[in-house]
């Protein structure tokens, strides 16, 4: 293994434990169901900036796995599962034009969102999940789901701002 290939591995072991515990803070703090899965997916970014996409995708497996074996919030072990990888996917996505790319956005986040209310429902059959959707309204879904699609936008925002800080401190940090 070469010395740069072992950095790598380094810096994508700290990540991949930061990652795992700030998803399983998900389970001590009842409200962090959706926040754990979008800051865990955070530290994707240093990985794609400083190793590239094949080892963040690495990266985001490791959590992945270690989400859904050790995280008491098996929603949100789910929901990294299903959108955790979007800061590696997102370079791609901007490449396109704009109708396109904000239809393929909207697309992929709406698509992984019921895929996983989906499994969980009808695979999993969370009875917890079920009478937590059973007792809100249907409008009251509606608007939840209308959020998601806004908190989404706004950390597709994030993303865009935090990339290049984090390369330049990346690149003035690290030898």
């Amino acid at each position: 293994m070469t010395h740069e290939n072992t950095r790598r591995l380094a810096l994508c072991g700290v990540l991949a434990a930061l990652a795992a515990a700030i998803m399983l803070l998900g389970g001590v703090i009842p409200a962090a169901t959706f926040c754990c899965p979008v800051l865990a997916s955070l530290v994707l970014v240093p990985a794609l900036e400083r190793c590239g996409p094949r080892w963040a995708l690495t990266l985001w497996a490791a959590v992945a796995v270690l989400g859904l074996l050790l995280c008491p919030d098996k929603e949100a072990a789910f929901l990294f599962l299903a959108l955790g990888y979007y800061p590696i996917l997102k370079p791609r996505l901007d490449r396109k034009k704009r109708p396109a790319r904000i239809a393929c956005k909207l697309l992929l986040f709406n698509a992984a969102v019921c895929a996983v209310y989906g499994f969980l429902l009808l695979v999993l059959r969370m009875d917890a999940l079920r009478a937590e959707f059973a007792a809100t309204g249907k409008w009251l879904l509606l608007g939840l789901i209308l959020g998601g699609n806004l908190v989404f936008f706004l950390y597709d925002l994030l993303l865009v701002r935090l990339r290049p800080v984090l390369g330049r401190v990346l690149k003035r940090r690290m030898p």
